[in-house]
């Protein structure tokens, strides 16, 4: 009995890991088409680094390494791949709950540091060739998506209004600008979602913690039958 609960432990968690390999490999895939197709726009000024696609190539990255060694180890029942596997879900957790605790602390922080990104960008897509630049169209985007207009309201573009800015694509000799900021706007955005986030955390570190039990029953089984490093 006991080595049939354990044979199917072992099959779980290689069906897990490999469906959390493929989904590592798409995030990956679609980072790199990111990097290839669009020039990075930095998320803050602050870490130019920072860029969605280069988070998206992070995050595959990760993910695809560590279902790699769940799917290893639990398959061929090697103990230090397994040790492995829940040391990283271990430190991934932690993180997870430290950016967590730093976006409740530094909240205002946070927004202020936002809104200097925004307005940094805002700056650049107003450049004269500013209307073919990444930054311009990524403008384009957030505010035809968003229904806003600037980082506060439609007085942050000056004389240079672009046409995503209304709701009826500036059409007459007064056109009609969305009320609201961009800043504002992403603010109640994440405001409103925020039990939808909190909640996929919660699934996340549940699922972690799942991975991370199972690997150590794995563990502890082998250990006990002398093929700790079985290959």
């Amino acid at each position: 009995m006991a080595q049939g609960c354990l044979k199917c432990l072992k099959y779980t968690m290689c069906v897990a890991n490999f469906l959390c390999f493929i989904g590592g490999v798409s995030v990956l895939s679609f980072g790199i088409y990111m990097t290839t197709k669009f020039k990075p726009v930095a998320i803050t000024t602050t870490v130019p680094i920072l860029t969605f696609a280069n988070m998206l190539l992070i995050s595959g990255i990760v993910i695809t390494c560590v279902s790699f060694l769940g799917f290893l180890g639990a398959l061929k029942e090697n103990r230090c791949l397994l040790l492995t596997f829940f040391l990283l879900l271990f430190f991934l957790m932690l993180m997870q709950l430290t950016a967590a605790c730093l976006l409740l602390v530094y909240d205002s922080k946070i927004t202020t540091e936002v809104e200097k990104t925004l307005k940094d960008h805002l700056e650049e897509a107003k450049k004269p060739n500013g209307n073919t630049t990444e930054a311009m169209m990524a403008w384009d985007n957030i505010q035809k998506n968003f229904d806003c207009c600037g980082v506060r309201n439609a007085s942050d573009w000056g004389d240079q209004v672009p046409k995503s800015c209304c709701p009826d694509q500036c059409v007459g000799p007064q056109p009609h600008y969305w009320e609201k900021g961009c800043l504002d706007t992403l603010k109640s955005w994440f405001e409103d979602n925020f039990l939808t986030i909190g909640i996929s955390v919660i699934i996340l570190c549940i699922i972690e913690v799942l991975g991370m039990c199972f690997s150590m029953t794995l563990f502890c089984h082998i250990s006990r039958s002398g093929l700790g490093y079985k290959l």
